[in-house]
């Protein structure tokens, strides 16, 4: 067993225009001060990150890792969820979605997939410059409006999404293969990719790619009330990446996991600080390290109360008094006793 890393924390919620926080140099000082030992980088936010250039120039990510040693800090993983919500999006959203990608391509869904495409190879590439062997994102959604079915889906129309969808990402599983990295989908509500059946659903149309792996982050099955315990145990060797996230889920007689189209602090499911949801992490940290998960426990701070400085500064602690120093010794060692070959068939009455 290995002892899981951390804390890192994610910095895409804390980016901001304002200081300290509107620069790597400045936000790496203010996470190291806190006691976080990584940063997870979002690839999308140029405030922090230029992805094109790392993926071109060894130098700028030897700077970049150089400026966080200062600190240090190292980074945990690339997240390119950004450029993954890109790659597959149902036209419902395209008005929305376009926010997210440059303007000259913005309008042109067809355009705006390319761009996508190439943005998630820069990352792979920067990744390995940067000696990094994970990579966060999203699986994009293009079936996602007919979660509920009615009026009734017409036969094989998800399984053209789901065929569709792999082919969109096999190109860039091969390009991380190339890269040495694993592509580590964030199972999340909203994606095509929300649960146990969804991955497999996809795992099976990439052939079981190597570098098809999984982001697991409990919060979203909170929402979506799904046993993340027993997603744990099944989907033990696919997990390469891990948000510490907490949420809570208090149904009442007039909502539920839908949430009434609620604001998030009026939901019956919220996302909230670390300790004031109801996610088991003791028996989360537990399992993963009986399973032998080495990555890092990243800190992803979404809360509809809590002030994001305070949950901050509460993540190190919580991460820390979670964390499990593997252990080199067997704690019954001290009972036990030297046998030779003729004591065993002794002790089971075999002649």
């Amino acid at each position: 067993m290995k002892t899981i890393q951390g804390p890192s924390i994610h910095l895409a919620q804390f980016s901001d225009v304002a200081a300290p926080f509107n620069d790597l140099p400045s936000i790496a000082a203010w996470a190291a001060q806190l006691g976080y030992k990584a940063v997870q980088l979002p690839a999308w936010d140029e405030r922090l990150f230029d992805v094109k250039l790392a993926a071109e120039s060894q130098a700028y990510c030897d700077q970049v890792r150089g400026m966080l040693a200062e600190h240090g800090l190292v980074i945990s993983e690339l997240t390119t969820h950004i450029f993954g919500q890109l790659l597959a999006v149902h036209p419902a959203y395209d008005v929305l979605c376009d926010g997210f990608a440059p303007p000259q391509v913005r309008g042109n869904p067809a355009a705006r997939t390319a761009w996508a495409r190439e943005r998630l190879l820069l990352a792979a590439r920067a990744s390995r410059r940067l000696g990094l062997t994970e990579m966060g994102t999203f699986s994009g959604a293009l079936a996602w409006p007919y979660l509920f079915p009615f009026p009734q889906r017409p036969p094989g129309l998800i399984e053209t999404a789901f065929d569709e969808l792999a082919r969109r990402w096999l190109p860039i599983l091969d390009a991380c293969d190339e890269n040495g990295v694993n592509l580590c989908y964030e199972i999340h509500p909203s994606e095509d990719l929300h649960d146990g059946v969804t991955f497999e659903m996809f795992h099976e149309r990439v052939g079981g790619h190597r570098r098809c792996a999984i982001l697991f982050d409990p919060s979203h099955f909170v929402l979506q009330q799904l046993n993340y315990l027993d997603y744990l145990d099944i989907y033990k060797d696919h997990i390469r990446m891990f948000h510490v996230k907490d949420a809570e889920f208090n149904p009442s007689g007039r909502q539920g996991i839908y949430g009434g189209y609620q604001s998030w602090e009026n939901r019956a499911g919220r996302f909230r600080s670390l300790g004031d949801g109801q996610v088991d992490f003791k028996a989360i940290f537990s399992k993963l390290t009986q399973y032998d998960y080495a990555g890092w426990a990243t800190v992803e701070w979404e809360c509809c109360l809590k002030h994001p400085d305070q949950g901050a500064r509460e993540g190190v602690d919580f991460v820390n008094r979670h964390i499990i120093e593997v252990t080199d010794k067997v704690f019954d060692d001290f009972a036990g006793v030297p046998v030779d070959a003729a004591q065993l068939k002794q002790l089971l009455g075999i002649a």
